[in-house]
């Protein structure tokens, strides 16, 4: 598979918002109920990239295969080096190293960025293939959340799991941050 990841563009909303639809009607991945617009996709890609957090995407020739992106986990400035992910992947790209490759790119632009600690907050105990992506991107459990979500007719759970960025916890950030 030629896969080219890359920042994301206002150009890819309407793909992003097709990926992220089938996940909130289909999956456990996201706790919405209902699938955002296009409008909403857009005004939650500025918020990200206004920021100065990552959002990238995955395309190869047949088009987008699937996007990522890392914000803040916590808005307190406290916590300004830790920061959450998100990655979904089209149905036609899962089990194809999309997932993985976004998932490293989001890791490195976040060390660049000097940037501590990535959490992951996986929907559900049952989805193995993300909490599966994520120990093979390095995170740990961390913990779960038990029963903390209903969707589709049942409880669902939030698993945490946790991976240090750069140097981590090892030696402070660096001064003025």
């Amino acid at each position: 598979m030629n896969l080219i990841i890359r920042d994301s563009l206002p150009a890819d909303i309407p793909a992003i918002a097709e990926i992220y639809a089938h996940a909130v009607r289909t999956g456990t991945a996201s706790f919405e109920l209902d699938p955002p617009d296009d409008a909403e996709i857009a005004r939650r890609r500025d918020g990200v990239r206004a920021g100065g957090y990552p959002h990238l995407v995955a395309e190869d020739a047949t088009g987008l295969l699937g996007y990522a992106y890392a914000g803040p986990y916590r808005a307190r400035p406290a916590y300004r080096f830790t920061v959450e992910n998100s990655v979904y992947v089209a149905a036609r790209g899962q089990r194809a190293g999309v997932g993985r490759k976004l998932l490293n790119a989001l890791i490195e632009r976040c060390e660049v960025a000097g940037l501590r600690l990535m959490v992951a907050v996986i929907g559900d105990s049952d989805n193995a293939p993300s909490i599966g992506l994520h120990a093979a991107c390095g995170f740990r459990h961390a913990g779960v959340l038990p029963n903390v979500g209903w969707k589709h007719g049942r409880w669902l759970d939030s698993v945490l799991m946790v991976r240090p960025l750069g140097p981590g916890a090892a030696e402070p950030p660096p001064p003025g941050r």
